[in-house]
């Protein structure tokens, strides 16, 4: 994607769901990543293994959910252990490359996962020269820290040439390296925050065994993407989905200020799912923006009648998911637009990988996004008709986007709004009274938020509408009211979250808040899960 110019370290995904993280931390390094699927032909990728073809100064092999000694589990291009260049492998790429090498793999009688003590127990005399100055510029000689596993299975038999650096505190190789050879392994995810010396690891990699130089920036991403779109949609027309949040408005100011406002076409649903006074606020952010072409489809009442006797998370991500295509080509048809028509969307790198549509062949399914999963948008993405100039960055990197390109900060600091709506925050049957319920009560959790000044040190926060009515009191009055889920976490992208402390006095009183407004609801609870296990979104 990016020219020769650059250097940038080759990113092989193998499934993991944290790979691109890996090129996120990297990245803000200042040093470009090119991620591609594990097992791509690279014939035409490595060069002589001084510089690679096209500035490539490194290769990361990254974690999977598969093993090794399974049959078609994915491997990489044998060219990759002979390019000369240095390999970092990362969980299942460090058992890949031991297993290559001549070593095995072996299934623990217990995964070791979540935050885990390492030791490094090799005397830097024992290492290569290469393995004692990447544990010196990781800071990481002869001290205990602790790292981030999420695995089941661990090297066995060390291949030729390889020695342990660090053992886990359940006895396991944490650390491996090649004697003679740039090669470096770890058994845990140094790109996950919670992982101590995390960004130090990945740092020595980078700049120490692999000597890049920082060249990369939000600047020269805008250039490169900005270059990328005129040249594939040249003159046709393209037509944006807008959902008035931070990820489509950031796409929205991106082609208009790439193709200009003519050209570019921003059609927004009202599904009747959407949060409170919505459409409104999405309306005068557009024409901030300098939109000529805005198209409001008022279609609340095909969405609640099509989601009517649905209650399962998937089942309604993907009626949702078909009906927004259903009806985006319905309208778009009235619009008279030229079949040569290219279709845009805000999709972001977590939705890809969340559900399966990373660049490894092995991305597992965690839940289905009304914009990627379905069949109508396999097929529109199989016509390469589709374009997504986000896809690539995560939120906080689309944040800094955004400010670059102008969008105003009210939208850019905006929390994330799933794209399904308050369907997936409405446990079970979706209904009208369901949504006017919780569109108020969110309304009030996220006001005094902001109110209170907490709302920028929150990741996301919204609330939950539970699927069963508990007994409480109003007055003298026996009340039968809904539940409703408080949720707020913070986080650095994402990928991983931690629960929001709140001040006892402030949840309490919002709390109050909302039962004393929205008499439909009649107990308020606080989700305290974090993700891993749970996930942000409670569908």
């Amino acid at each position: 994607m990016t020219g020769g110019k650059l250097d940038k370290i080759l990113i092989l995904d193998f499934g993991s769901q944290t790979t691109q993280l890996i090129g996120r931390r990297i990245r803000e390094f200042g040093v470009y990543t090119e991620t591609l699927a594990g097992d791509a032909d690279l014939s035409d990728i490595l060069g002589d293994g001084k510089n690679g073809a096209g500035g490539i100064r490194g290769v990361i092999l990254s974690g999977s959910p598969e093993s090794v000694y399974e049959k078609d589990s994915p491997a990489p291009d044998r060219r990759v252990y002979s390019c000369g260049l240095p390999l970092l492998g990362i969980c299942y790429g460090l058992q890949r490359m031991n297993y290559d090498s001549g070593g095995t793999v072996e299934s623990l009688p217990q995964r070791e996962y979540g935050a885990v003590k390492v030791s490094v127990t090799a005397d830097s005399g024992a290492l290569s020269a290469n393995g004692a100055l990447f544990l010196e510029a990781a800071g990481l000689s002869g001290r205990e820290f602790t790292s981030w596993m999420s695995h089941g299975d661990s090297l066995g038999k060390l291949a030729p040439g390889f020695i342990q650096a660090a053992k886990s505190e359940t006895g396991f190789p944490a650390i491996v390296f090649h004697n003679e050879k740039p090669w470096y392994g770890l058994q845990f995810h140094p790109e996950v925050t919670h992982c101590e010396k995390g960004t130090e690891i990945l740092s020595a990699f980078v700049f120490t065994s692999c000597r890049c130089e920082k060249s990369w920036t939000m600047e020269a991403y805008v250039e490169e993407i900005r270059a990328e779109l005129a040249s594939r949609v040249a003159s046709a027309p393209v037509l944006l989905l807008i959902s008035g949040g931070v990820d489509s408005s950031v796409a929205a100011a991106l082609l208009l200020k790439t193709l200009g406002a003519d050209q570019v076409h921003l059609m927004y649903m009202d599904t009747g799912l959407m949060r409170k006074d919505e459409t409104a606020q999405v309306r005068t952010a557009l024409e901030k923006l300098g939109a000529r072409h805005v198209h409001v489809v008022m279609c609340g009442e095909e969405f609640l009648a099509a989601l009517r006797g649905k209650s399962g998370p998937e089942e309604k991500r993907k009626c949702i998911g078909d009906l927004f295509m259903t009806i985006q080509e319905r309208e778009v048809a009235r619009l008279e637009l030229d079949d040569s028509y290219f279709l845009a969307q805000g999709t972001l790198y977590t939705d890809l990988i969340e559900s399966g549509k990373g660049v490894g062949r092995k991305a597992r399914v965690i839940k289905s996004h009304h914009n990627v999963g379905t069949p109508l948008v396999d097929a529109k993405r199989r016509q390469g008709r589709i374009i997504e100039p986000l896809d690539k960055l995560y939120k906080d990197e689309v944040r800094a986007l955004g400010r670059l390109l102008g969008v105003d900060e009210e939208v850019v600091r905006r929390h994330p709004f799933p794209g399904p709506g308050l369907a997936v925050r409405i446990l079970g049957e979706v209904t009208r009274e369901k949504c006017d319920i919780l569109r108020e009560a969110d309304a009030i959790f996220v006001s005094e938020l902001k109110k209170r000044r907490l709302y920028d040190e929150i990741w996301q926060a919204f609330a939950v509408l539970l699927s069963i009515r508990s007994v409480g009191v109003a007055g003298d009055v026996r009340k039968y009211g809904w539940v409703l889920a408080l949720r707020a976490i913070t986080s650095a992208d994402g990928m991983t979250a931690d629960v929001y402390p709140f001040p006892s006095k402030d949840l309490i009183e919002i709390s109050t808040l909302i039962t004393n407004t929205v008499k439909e609801i009649g107990r308020v609870t606080y989700d305290i899960s974090s993700k891993p296990p749970a996930t942000i979104e409670w569908e």
